[in-house]
């Protein structure tokens, strides 16, 4: 059984800068991590293998510093890494994202199971799994919370949805987007670790790949982010400095008036 894992390097939540020219996040000078949610999609892969055999190979698009998540995931467990760089890829929208990974998926084999975590936190779109499985024709199962059953030619998952759980048999092979409840990641072993250290990671550029590059990087994204801004809520408010026994009386009453304007007391008056 062979599995496929999508990762992505994303910046701290805490640390997201944009360019207000292009649309794009700015993503040097930004401390980078693993995306969270594509640890669950590892850990999935990692236990198909654990189970039924095979082996789990990893795919990352992104710049030099993206070798940083390749490793975690070899000192995970994962058998085979590709590191997509090329200045060519720089500003993929989802579209173009989603192309290039296809061109890399079918360079390496069409896998039985082509997994992904339920979305990139710096994005948040969720579209770049469904998006290649739609590239490589191949049937997508949307937010798995568990695998059921997995052959050799098919599969059945509960998928989460607003209502609680469907469940749904799909032929291998399939893209599979995973959510949180799926698995308990493992931690790395230290001889994972030290595998991951001494591994030379695989690195493809546009011109390894059978890829038109009018459909990678900024120029072949067809959508385009044309503002950004920074929400602000703006409240009127008022201030009661409480000093004293007076002081305090007069800051109850104030917010009691203001209950009282809005009808938020119910029936305490009653």
């Amino acid at each position: 059984m062979h599995s496929i894992v999508l990762i992505k390097q994303v910046p701290q939540t805490s640390d997201v800068q944009m360019d207000k020219e292009t649309g794009t996040m700015i993503r040097s000078g930004s401390t980078s991590i693993l995306n969270p949610l594509d640890v669950y999609a590892l850990e999935t892969a990692l236990q198909i293998k654990d189970r039924n055999g095979g082996r789990v190979t990893v795919i990352t698009m992104g710049p030099a510093s993206a070798v940083k998540v390749l490793k975690e995931a070899i000192a995970m467990g994962c058998d085979d890494v590709y590191h997509l760089n090329d200045r060519a890829f720089a500003g993929s929208d989802t579209w173009a994202t989603s192309y290039v990974l296809a061109k890399a998926i079918e360079k390496i084999g069409i896998p039985d199971l082509v997994i992904t975590g339920e979305r990139a936190t710096d994005g948040d779109t969720a579209q770049v799994g469904p998006a290649v499985a739609s590239w490589l024709d191949l049937p997508v199962l949307t937010y798995v919370a568990s695998i059921e059953n997995l052959t050799s030619d098919s599969l059945i998952v509960e998928r989460l949805i607003e209502e609680g759980y469907q469940r749904v048999q799909s032929p291998l092979p399939a893209l599979l987007t995973v959510v949180k409840e799926i698995a308990e990641p493992r931690l790395p072993t230290l001889r994972g670790k030290k595998r991951a250290m001494a591994t030379n990671i695989v690195t493809w550029s546009a011109s390894d790949l059978d890829a038109d590059q009018a459909f990678m990087g900024l120029r072949g994204s067809p959508t385009r982010v044309v503002k950004i801004a920074t929400p602000k809520v703006s409240r009127q408010c008022r201030m009661v400095k409480v000093e004293d026994d007076d002081s305090l009386i007069e800051a109850v009453d104030q917010l009691f008036t203001f209950l009282e304007e809005r009808d938020l007391l119910g029936g305490l008056n009653a």
